[in-house]
């Protein structure tokens, strides 16, 4: 459609050179992309790897228990769909998104053994799919990598950012869903406590939703990973208040706002936080480091290259379309409100491919940064906001769609105001950090 709008375009407005030369330039900018992505995300997916066979993944889904007892109370607590989900948060929050999917359709396969009315979303579904598609995530990898290959001076700069924002839209998120669910159009029709018990030999202990558990940590293991806790939130006061220290370094900043100093500090810490603390954990917990590492990293290579065509297909339909003028026809139609209301109208054609593609708003965003370049505020704001949402549509497609769920009830209009309060704190935290 945008390859078909372009040939159009170009041939009312005659730019069809352009187009053509749009078509080429994009075609050899995925490529590039892809290539300079290959290094990080080998680097990336290997220390999730080690995040995997240490078991913190667990570790982390266990903290998780309490809160969500209270997220989903049609589920019993010992159920195997709660595991499940607990692994699948845990697994989004550390950017795991391989492991996140296979751990999310189990958890849909065990909650449909709760519904008492099949091909209908329950409740717990609906506030399931509601985090998963605002995306709750610690560390936007896939963003950073993209503005690393794009020679960022501060890469890491967008993280603190993006977590704000995915909290925010988390809490829209979870917010909607659990207000939609009690209104007369989205109402269930089964009865309250009308769930279908679980078959004696359907159910599954929560350790079998985690197959590796590696032995427990010695007493001085727990020592030292307290002795680097202790120094990254010593080094986060020292960047929030750095006169508490003395000597003020280069890094830290003064006269600015706590909030903004903390959201800044978190962008500094996160990414030197995770490199020393999975490897140290790793090893503590009997881990083989080099070798998990190495197999991770294999599958970061191999999730580069095959992004390229995906790269390559949507930077050529928009580069063509953006050279015919298209882009710009849309912007200004709706310039007088985005100026009225101070939204950057670059970000517009992300805002409206990011519930539907993927791949596609990766393809906007890589285009912006080419254009803008991948320091410009305008930037960070829409690596923000692709750091903060999930493809709303196809993440209800496919987990749906793995339980035959056909009446989805309110899971769409609460993902869709999930990305929309993504979108607007993005703006807005950028805004206060960066412009």
């Amino acid at each position: 459609g945008l390859i078909l709008a372009a040939v159009l375009i170009g041939g009312a407005t005659g730019r069809m050179d352009e187009v053509t030369k749009g078509a080429f330039d994009s075609a050899k900018l995925a490529v590039e992309l892809a290539i300079g992505l290959v290094g990080f995300m080998a680097l990336w997916l290997g220390i999730m790897r080690l995040a995997e066979r240490s078991g913190l993944i667990h570790v982390i889904g266990r903290g998780l228990r309490p809160v969500m007892r209270w997220l989903f109370p049609e589920v019993p607590p010992e159920h195997p769909a709660m595991g499940a989900m607990i692994m699948n948060i845990a697994a989004h929050m550390l950017g795991l998104g391989n492991a996140a999917t296979p751990l999310g359709l189990r958890a849909m396969r065990d909650l449909e053994t709760l519904n008492p009315n099949p091909g209908t979303a329950t409740n717990a579904m609906c506030t399931f799919l509601a985090i998963n598609t605002s995306s709750v995530q610690l560390i936007p990898a896939t963003t950073v990598g993209i503005l690393v290959a794009a020679g960022s001076v501060q890469p890491n700069a967008i993280i603190g950012t993006a977590f704000v924002a995915t909290v925010c839209s988390s809490i829209v998120g979870i917010t909607s869903v659990k207000l939609l669910e009690k209104l007369p159009v989205f109402r269930n029709s089964e009865p309250a406590g009308a769930a279908v018990a679980t078959a004696p030999g359907e159910a599954r202990a929560d350790d079998e939703v985690t197959p590796h558990e590696p032995p427990p940590m010695p007493w001085w293991g727990n020592a030292l990973v307290a002795l680097l806790l202790a120094f990254f939130v010593g080094v986060f006061v020292y960047l929030i208040r750095p006169t508490l220290f003395g000597a003020v370094l280069p890094e830290a900043k003064t006269g600015e706002p706590w909030a903004v100093l903390a959201v800044g500090a978190i962008s500094t810490l996160a990414i030197p936080f995770v490199l020393s603390f999975f490897p140290l954990y790793a090893a503590l917990r009997g881990t083989a480091v080099y070798e998990e590492f190495v197999e991770g990293a294999k599958e970061g290579f191999d999730v580069a290259i095959r992004i390229i065509p995906f790269l390559v297909a949507i930077l050529v339909a928009i580069g063509m379309f953006r050279a015919a003028g298209g882009i710009e026809m849309i912007t200004s139609g709706l310039q007088p409100v985005l100026s009225y209301v101070g939204f950057p109208p670059d970000l517009v054609p992300m805002a409206f491919m990011r519930p539907l593609s993927g791949s596609g708003t990766t393809g906007l965003f890589a285009e912006l940064v080419e254009r803008l370049g991948p320091d410009n505020v305008v930037t960070r704001m829409g690596a923000t906001f692709l750091g903060s949402s999930e493809t709303t549509f196809y993440v209800i497609a496919v987990y749906f769609g793995s339980v035959a769920v056909r009446r989805t009830r309110h899971a769409v209009p609460a993902g869709l105001l999930a990305d929309l309060a993504g979108l607007i704190a993005a703006v807005v935290v950028c805004r206060m950090v960066f412009a």
